[in-house]
């Protein structure tokens, strides 16, 4: 059995995204001419200011494209589905975005990006565009506390990209941006859990296999292992389990602040978000922690599978200025409109 999507061919699914995109967002967006996987905020791009490109695999929306805007991401590059983007796009929104103060890579710690974009890095440096890159490393549930340099990014990349898109704009030197988006990600944690698997344009099949009644935490947004997998529990059962872990390794004291992110991983509807958001906050008014800003929806998302992802940013002052700082992105706006 087949699954059902609204597509034409598998193969010019992201294409026709990307197209279908730029037509509904053309304030916000283009493309580069002769590189349309490279997508470029209209707003935001500016001399002497730090570039910031965002990029990945396409089956995430409104990850990373939604975030390209004023405020946050100057530029993204588009892979495949749950592919990375190749050095060229990389290297195109680079070129699109310098604006003489240098260019900040960032995206989440997965192989094919790594290469990729550390390849695109190494050319741009021979036209002298000096790059540095800051992955994010949120997933608690991808490796050990020892080990979080091995850690996958996930849904947390909303708050990280955010924190350094914020910096960017305001004109923060390259060093001090880098400094930012590092903290970012250090005081970001996600934790996640699969109910159903999501289906490839191209194979229109499960990529992965799991019973009617199980559940799985820990899953990745590319059906990664998790790190258990059993029957199905309550919505207040499984946001005490994705919440605790994530307190215990944050060891937040009383009064402290954070951002909240209840993440849809594609078709858990609002309802049950709603749902895991009411245990949540509860959760944390227990732990005496103040919510600054709480985000509920699709943030970032693999492609259908049903799921959702809790992240906890542990806000200080500066990051909490940058968070507040306004964005006008396509699929994201904070703060009052700057344009």
């Amino acid at each position: 059995m087949k699954t059902k999507k609204l597509i034409n061919e598998g193969a010019a699914a992201v294409d026709e995204m990307l197209a279908g995109i730029l037509a509904a967002h053309p304030r916000h967006l283009r493309a580069v001419e002769g590189s349309p996987r490279s997508i470029v905020a209209n707003h935001g791009p500016r001399a002497g200011k730090v570039g910031l490109v965002i990029g990945g695999g396409s089956g995430h929306e409104p990850t990373f494209l939604g975030f390209v805007g004023k405020g946050l991401a100057d530029a993204a590059a588009i892979g495949n589905v749950f592919a990375s983007p190749p050095p060229d796009p990389i290297i195109e929104c680079a070129k699109a975005v310098g604006g003489g103060a240098g260019v900040l890579f960032m995206y989440g710690n997965y192989a094919g990006d790594v290469m990729n974009f550390d390849m695109a890095a190494e050319m741009l440096a021979m036209d002298d565009i000096e790059v540095r890159t800051v992955l994010t490393t949120d997933d608690i549930a991808s490796a050990p506390v020892d080990q979080k340099e091995r850690r996958r990014g996930v849904a947390g990349n909303v708050f990280i990209f955010k924190a350094a898109g914020a910096a960017c704009d305001l004109m923060y030197s390259f060093d001090d941006v880098e400094r930012l988006a590092r903290w970012a990600n250090e005081r970001t944690y996600t934790m996640g859990v699969a109910l159903s698997p999501c289906s490839l344009p191209q194979t229109r099949k499960p990529n992965f296999e799991i019973g009617a009644d199980e559940m799985e935490i820990g899953m990745g947004i590319h059906g990664e292992p998790g790190v258990a997998r059993g029957p199905m529990r309550s919505a207040d059962e499984v946001t005490s389990e994705l919440v605790g872990k994530i307190l215990d390794e944050m060891k937040p004291a009383r009064d402290d602040r954070v951002a909240v992110l209840v993440n849809s991983l594609g078709s858990t509807p609002l309802m049950e978000l709603y749902i895991m958001m009411r245990k949540l906050k509860s959760m944390l008014d227990d732990a005496g922690l103040v919510i600054h800003l709480s985000l509920v929806g699709n943030y970032c998302t693999s492609l259908e599978m049903a799921g959702a992802s809790i992240t906890l940013m542990h806000l200080d002052d500066e990051l909490q200025r940058l968070i507040d700082h306004p964005c006008d992105c396509a699929m994201f706006r904070s703060g009052e409109a700057l344009l």
